[in-house]
């Protein structure tokens, strides 16, 4: 059986929503019904918590709390889920832990196991996630040959195996790969051992991830290793930069743990959220669920994890500047190997430098620019300053330099300003393949 790594830091968010909604037209609790949620919960943790010796301290701590009248303001369901969350994680120090109330959500789970309607959840399930294309955002080439995935989620390969296939297809002839992460909440470990298999040799067996859970009492040992066959071609040999945030969750923060200590990605960004816990829902009763932590994931090298702690990235930036970062020194590297020209690297360097210091020009810099050059004009609106020539074609200016602007949708020419005794005096169109040319200002 197949374990996703919950998204736990947002579904608690989603299910108090849900609780909230319904609690004002509940009738009260009575204390006897109390201690049979807290019965129904103590017996689901100890069947699925992966520590047990801290599940058995659980039972007899929420028992005393409500001997106590700890629960005795909790009226309605949703008010008792919220209590019963606050003392989980008070008693285990485990941030994991929700419990939350979802009959609905409870009734469909034990639907699956009719095979006719688990085939019609899967089916929806399908529908939903082509609406986010399995969670694949974008796949591109950058400038230099350089390829570049971003991803949302890891969905189950068994639906999105024909998309993230072809998002590996699409940069297997680059000279390096960039995968995003950033945003990343996590999702199907299965996901994340399929797209790391890329990267390895198929011919030679490679533990990815070592793990176990609890499945309603029944402990199951498992190890991902790399896959033996794959659609399109492995990335043995390719550099592999892993874009990293704050945010970057659970399965998410496992791809880029094991590729790092693996030695097969050089990871840039933030230190991520520390998730390394699967969790799972379980049903308490009819009404009720808890979320909690079913098992633990190892590392192949040291068999650690990063729970609670996130993981380290090799070079530290603010995530919004990760990726111009992670761009500028996949080039440097193909430069230095003689993979990309030097002249294409001088080239670009410019453009990823300004998105890395992130440029703010100055308002006297746009006035100064703007004004009348021969066959063309420079206009500044709203603090963008708009490259304007037979009238009326129009693209905008980027700085990326002290005096050097990028134009909107052009990769070949830039334009500089021309100064003289500290006034601009005309506009260098600067051309990729030379020679340069300079139209004279004349306003």
């Amino acid at each position: 059986m197949r374990k996703i790594l919950w998204l736990a830091m947002l579904l608690p968010l989603l299910s108090l929503f849900l609780a909230t909604g319904v609690s004002a037209q509940e009738p009260g609790l009575s204390r006897q019904q109390k201690l049979a949620i807290v019965d129904d919960l103590d017996k689901t943790l100890m069947a699925n918590y992966v520590f047990p010796d801290i599940a058995r301290k659980i039972g007899p701590a929420l028992r005393d709390a409500l001997q106590k009248g700890a629960y005795d303001g909790a009226r309605s369901k949703g008010e008792l889920a919220q209590k019963l969350t606050e003392d989980l994680v008070k008693t285990t120090n485990d941030l994991h832990f929700f419990v939350g109330v979802d009959p609905l959500w409870i009734a469909e789970k034990r639907a699956k196991d009719d095979p006719l309607r688990k085939a019609e959840i899967r089916k929806d399930e399908r529908a939903e996630l082509e609406k986010t294309n399995f969670g694949f955002d974008a796949v591109s080439r950058l400038d230099g040959n350089i390829g570049y995935i971003r991803f949302g989620y890891f969905a189950d390969p068994e639906l999105a195996y024909d998309t993230a296939a072809a998002a590996m297809r699409f940069v297997e002839n680059s000279d390096a790969v960039i995968i995003d992460l950033r945003y990343n909440n996590g999702g199907h470990l299965e996901m994340a051992q399929f797209l790391a298999s890329y990267f390895f040799p198929g011919d030679k067996d490679q533990l990815l991830f070592d793990y176990y859970y609890n499945e309603d009492g029944k402990r199951i040992e498992r190890g991902q290793w790399v896959l033996p066959a794959l659609p399109g071609k492995r990335m043995t040999d390719k550099p592999v930069y892993i874009l990293t945030g704050s945010t970057s969750f659970s399965s998410a923060e496992w791809f880029s743990y094991m590729m790092k200590k693996l030695g097969r990605a050089t990871l840039i960004g933030e230190r991520t959220a520390g998730g390394a816990h699967p969790v799972d829902r379980k049903p308490i009763n009819d009404d009720f669920f808890v979320q909690v932590p079913i098992g633990q994931i190892r590392d192949p090298l040291d068999h650690g994890d990063f729970e609670g702690v996130g993981v380290q990235p090799d070079i530290e930036a603010a995530s919004i500047t990760a990726l111009p970062l992670a761009h500028k020194l996949a080039l440097e590297k193909q430069s230095a190997n003689g993979a990309v020209q030097k002249e294409v690297f001088d080239w670009l360097l410019p453009a990823l430098m300004a998105k890395i210091q992130k440029l703010d020009p100055e308002k006297a810099l746009l006035q100064a620019a703007a004004g009348k050059y021969e066959g063309r004009a420079l206009v500044l609106e709203d603090g963008t300053l708009f490259y304007i020539w037979r009238d009326r074609l129009r693209v905008a200016l980027e700085l990326i330099g002290s005096n050097l602007f990028a134009v909107e949708g052009v990769t070949d020419f830039r334009y500089r300003l021309v100064y003289q005794n500290g006034k601009v005096t005309g506009l260098e169109r600067v051309n990729r393949a030379g020679p340069h040319q300079v139209y004279k200002r004349i306003d």
